[in-house]
């Protein structure tokens, strides 16, 4: 493997977002798991440094080719005093991207307990998967009220079947649905794609999953889920993968926008595939990048498989957060009750996370409260700019609703 890539993991309790600090992680090749890489330990955050690995060369995650993988794939075991042992097993580094793999830990309960066990699979561009049932992109709406939403709202969660729909022995997971998408994203689509390659992929993922959303079809049927993990239901998602840095900021960026056609109400049901094993009626993936390559736009990209009137929208409402961004950036000599009520979110989320200095709300945007935004989006990579911007409000938001529960569901 001549080329590198990077990981960086974080370690919380599955009970509230409590970071793990002084976590032990070791890292090996999944390949060969009795020989330890690395041993690394987490910090107060319960994140880990970014270290550098292995990884196969650019190139071939840039052309399909089904006989070399263009990922390396890490067992990442942690141990931590308290905690049931976690062992994950495949988590994969691209060249030259940085993956953040995130770790949830249960209290311990019982000290014999084998470890907890997260396998995560092929890559839905390298591995074997069932292509997608094809359906129709716009569905009825009847008579019966079947459509409970007259507006399109970001959900909260997804509560993601994991499993075909049929199958009642899969577990249900409620998934904060910014952290399906990212997960979703990364199981779909090689993050060293061009930038707009990935934010048209991104677009049509957000569109796919707001139209099972906002037309309630699984639960139309008696099902108790949103969407599926199976491809050839719905798209790929894998419990306790890595995702990658790039997406993850792009989702941040962009997360309260879907795709429409004039006149229709709900977000567009786009399909797509990977353009190259199995063509579809709606995006090609590999078809995408090769776009990107030439120049193209994410709408134009968007366009060049479902038509000129596609455009993008912007969902009415996002569940879950305590106040709408205030439609401007924050930054040093902003002040007002919108910045108070930042620095009081910020100094609840300090409690579980202390590398984050508290501030005094005073509602004025000092330097001081432009360190802790600072310090807050290292913590959650997102560029570091002192700033609060559409990303960093709504991620310091969901934070502090995570931080402020008990314990999240599922």
């Amino acid at each position: 493997m001549s080329d590198s890539g990077s990981l960086k993991i974080s370690v919380v309790s599955s009970l509230g977002m409590i970071p793990v600090e002084g976590a032990s992680v070791s890292v090996s090749y999944t390949g060969d798991p009795g020989e330890e890489l690395m041993e690394l330990t987490t910090d107060s955050s319960g994140q880990t440094p970014v270290v550098e690995l292995p990884a196969p060369p650019i190139d071939l995650s840039l052309e399909p080719d089904p006989s070399s993988q263009p990922y390396s794939e890490y067992n990442i075991r942690v141990r931590a005093e308290g905690y049931e042992p976690v062992l994950i097993s495949g988590s994969e580094i691209l060249a030259d991207e940085l993956s953040l793999q995130p770790v949830r830990m249960d209290p311990l309960s019982d000290p014999g307990e084998e470890d907890s066990y997260v396998d995560i699979p092929a890559h839905t561009l390298f591995g074997d998967y069932p292509p997608k049932i094809p359906e129709e992109e716009i569905k009825p709406v009847g008579e019966s009220g079947e459509i409970v939403l007259s507006r399109v709202v970001i959900p909260e969660y997804i509560i993601v079947h994991d499993g075909v729909p049929s199958d009642s022995t899969a577990p249900n997971y409620w998934v904060r649905y910014k952290d399906y998408i990212k997960n979703v994203a990364s199981c779909e689509i090689y993050s060293t794609w061009p930038e707009n390659t990935l934010y048209a992929n991104i677009l049509v993922i957000m569109s796919f999953t707001l139209n099972r959303v906002y037309t309630e079809w699984y639960r139309n049927q008696g099902y108790n889920f949103t969407i599926t993990s199976s491809t050839a239901y719905d798209q790929k998602w894998i419990y306790g993968r890595n995702i990658y840095a790039n997406i993850d900021v792009l989702v941040d960026t962009i997360f309260a926008n879907y795709l429409s056609r004039p006149g229709v109400r709900q977000p567009i049901f786009t399909s797509y595939c990977d353009g190259d094993r199995v063509s579809c009626r709606g995006l090609s993936q590999w078809g995408s990048k090769y776009l990107g390559d030439q120049g193209y736009s994410a709408i134009e990209i968007i366009r060049y498989y479902y038509g000129n009137d596609m455009f993008i929208n912007t969902a009415a409402a996002i569940s879950g957060v305590p106040s709408s961004y205030p439609g401007y950036d924050l930054g040093i000599g902003s002040s007002g009750e919108k910045v108070r009520q930042l620095q009081n979110q910020l100094n609840r989320i300090a409690r579980n996370y202390p590398a984050i200095p508290t501030v005094t709300a005073d509602g004025i945007y000092g330097p001081a409260t432009a360190e802790a935004v600072s310090v807050f989006q290292r913590v959650f990579n997102l560029p570091q700019t002192g700033v609060t911007d559409y990303a960093t409000w709504y991620e310091i938001s969901e934070i502090y609703v995570g931080v402020s529960r008990i314990a999240e569901p599922g």
